[in-house]
């Protein structure tokens, strides 16, 4: 999955707002031909300590990018938490609601059960505003993997088939660095009750503290993330390195392969 980033705030410094929509596409063109199998865009930052914005501005930056990802031939994931936004999208051609909130703002699973579009379900402690202030866990795997349970089971009973739903740990969203590790070492418990699970660690705080690198030098240690989260179990990741996250992983998929007999 790549991140197609259409605020002017991101952590990672790679956004796209105020682009005219022929430049975005044209980076979008260059993920797909790098790899990527879904496109992930997303007009409001989640960085902790984000602002909130109106979901017109939101609109304004998603809907005309949108409109003309189709003709690349790959799903196209919206990241909102505000049901009017996932609408417009989903009306828009969006194939995957990529939600930090997990459907819990009114309206949003009605938004998502009266479409055809996947959704992903994000645990996040708190509100992108104060999230890492002081996150704390009695026991992080379990609490984080009771809530997914919980979320994913609240989506069913709202009328969204099983194969449409995604999870997502939250990296980074109300967790510490020791969280983000411990998560990470017990990726497949969370996703062992079958539903895949996505991954997103590029370039993350997590990866800074263990490397000492800054956020535009954490190549090297986003493809080791990712390449250890595929090996737990994640079928998504989500990067900001499409070409060198795609090549690492095709190296590990022709370890898996089994020779012929002879």
């Amino acid at each position: 999955m790549a991140i197609i980033n259409l605020t002017p705030d991101s952590f990672s410094g790679d956004g796209l707002a105020g682009k005219h929509p022929d430049e975005v596409l044209r980076r979008a063109e260059t993920a797909v031909r790098d790899g990527a199998a879904i496109l992930d865009i997303g007009g409001e930052s989640t960085r902790p300590g984000a602002p909130s914005i109106g979901e017109a501005e939101e609109l304004d930056r998603i809907l005309p990018v949108l409109e003309r990802l189709g003709p690349l031939g790959v799903p196209v994931s919206v990241d909102t938490n505000k049901p009017a936004v996932m609408r417009a999208a989903m009306a828009a051609g969006a194939s995957l609601i990529n939600d930090v909130n997990a459907l819990r703002a009114e309206g949003a699973l009605e938004a998502v059960a009266s479409s055809a579009a996947a959704v992903c379900l994000m645990h996040m402690q708190g509100d992108p505003r104060t999230m890492q202030q002081a996150p704390a866990y009695d026991d992080v795997v379990a609490e984080v993997g009771a809530f997914l349970a919980h979320r994913v089971a609240v989506a069913l009973s709202a009328g969204i088939e099983r194969q449409r739903i995604v999870v997502d740990p939250g990296f980074g969203f109300g967790k510490s660095v020791e969280h983000n590790w411990t998560l990470m070492r017990r990726l497949d418990f969370l996703g062992r009750n079958g539903l895949p699970v996505l991954v997103g660690i590029s370039r993350k705080s997590m990866l800074g503290a263990v490397t000492g690198r800054s956020v535009p030098d954490r190549m090297a240690a986003s493809l080791a993330a990712a390449l250890m989260a595929v090996e737990r179990g994640a079928r998504i990741v989500r990067v900001h390195d499409v070409a060198a996250t795609r090549d690492v992983l095709r190296v590990w998929e022709a370890m898996q392969e089994v020779p012929p007999r002879s």
